[in-house]
């Protein structure tokens, strides 16, 4: 009788010499690193394909079978997993190879079974090494209560910069942390605090019913994974009203789609009711990119940042929601009460500071006639600088 397969069953036949089991695919990731490999893309009729600095790169061997994309899905599903993908046609699960996490996503399309497969870190950066633009870090750490939201669309980062906040906090307050992820993507430690993190369709059916159960917890501090529609929205920004610092995440380009997108969330008629919570539980936006780097070696991040001072709070219960730009764009002094960054300033820093090229920040600003302002006072103050040194 023939033995089963394993993960180091060599399946795809890379070249003449060569051959790769299930492992050396996701060895790939730990050699290096998943801050610049992030997803492996496997399906039926494509090469295995990684996402290496945001770009999708094939490797330089023959199309996948279908028989060897459906001996990985088997290796990788335990046997109820697999009755869920025959009958829903698609199945998250999650594993360990090795010292590494993975969450993986397997479905179907025309050609057959697919994989999409995400490399989780063990531990978050320092904060330190984030690339926060400011010191706003330091304010958002020393809050007792508010909703720091966190936006970007997926793959930008935003699990890791919260849970590099998480992480600090623990570190030096004696709190409770509740977490709610899906999936539970770094492993954070205790240390001063005490930290429950609970994982949706495993420790809890939903976000909304986990915002709820946390609320008789005893949490000083909750984060929400993703506030994905109205129940979780209302009642995440409750636990944020309610003496609670409550991060949370949104898939949108910038701070002031944020707060369209919450208020969207709820019924027209209710829109002057849910702006004015918004403007009482809201402590900061920030919003992110990650920018390949000018040297090739990874992403740096992209930040806008919006701190809920009176000023934006007025103008988010007022619903003059095309005005918080202008907030943004003058209130950038790096002390308490302001700490602001438009992208499109950041973008230009990050081009000063020689991190990215003018033509790559150029790509992924929100406001073009912005950003080119922005880059005049760039190499305005470059030449200013010049003048100094020469003198």
């Amino acid at each position: 009788m023939a033995e089963s397969p394993t993960l180091d069953t060599k399946i795809y036949v890379l070249n003449d010499s060569r051959s790769l089991s299930a492992r050396d695919l996701f060895e790939y990731f730990s050699r290096h690193g998943s801050m610049r490999v992030s997803d492996l893309h496997v399906k039926v009729g494509t090469p295995p394909t990684y996402r290496v600095d945001g770009q999708l790169l094939k490797m330089k061997g023959p199309p996948m079978t279908r028989e060897q994309v459906q001996t990985i899905v088997d290796l990788l599903l335990a046997d109820r997993e697999k009755d869920d993908l025959a009958g829903m046609r698609s199945v998250d699960s999650a594993m360990t190879v090795g010292a590494s996490q993975f969450r993986l996503n397997i479905f179907f399309d025309s050609d057959g079974p697919a994989l999409a497969i995400r490399a989780l870190e063990s531990a978050p950066p320092s904060i330190e090494q984030v690339g926060f633009p400011n010191d706003v870090w330091q304010d958002i750490l020393r809050k007792q209560q508010g909703l720091v939201l966190v936006a970007g669309v997926t793959g930008s980062g935003k699990s890791t910069t919260i849970s590099s906040l998480i992480s600090r906090i623990a570190e030096t307050r004696p709190c409770r942390v509740i977490t709610l992820e899906d999936p539970i993507e770094y492993r954070l430690e205790s240390k001063t605090a005490i930290i429950s993190q609970r994982e949706l369709g495993r420790d809890v059916p939903s976000y909304e019913s986990g915002v709820r159960d946390a609320l008789r917890e005893d949490p000083d501090v909750i984060f929400v994974g993703e506030m994905r529609d109205r129940d979780a929205a209302a009642w995440t920004l409750s636990a944020a009203e309610t003496g609670h610092l409550v991060f949370s995440t949104l898939h949108t380009r910038d701070c002031r789609g944020s707060i369209t997108r919450l208020i969207d969330m709820f019924p027209s008629d209710r829109a002057d009711e849910i702006a004015s919570q918004v403007s009482l539980a809201l402590s900061h936006i920030i919003c992110q990119k990650l920018i390949p780097r000018k040297d090739g070696d990874g992403r740096v991040v992209a930040m806008e940042i919006m701190n809920n001072n009176y000023a934006t709070s007025n103008l988010i219960r007022m619903r003059k929601i095309e005005q918080l730009y202008s907030t943004m764009q003058t209130h950038t002094k790096n002390v308490p009460e302001e700490r602001m960054c438009t992208m499109e300033r950041s973008l230009a820093n990050l081009v000063r500071w020689g991190y990215i090229t003018p033509r790559e920040a150029e790509k992924w600003c929100n406001d073009w006639s912005s950003f080119a302002s922005e880059m005049e006072h760039v190499y305005a103050d470059a030449e200013d600088n010049e003048a100094e040194i020469h003198y």
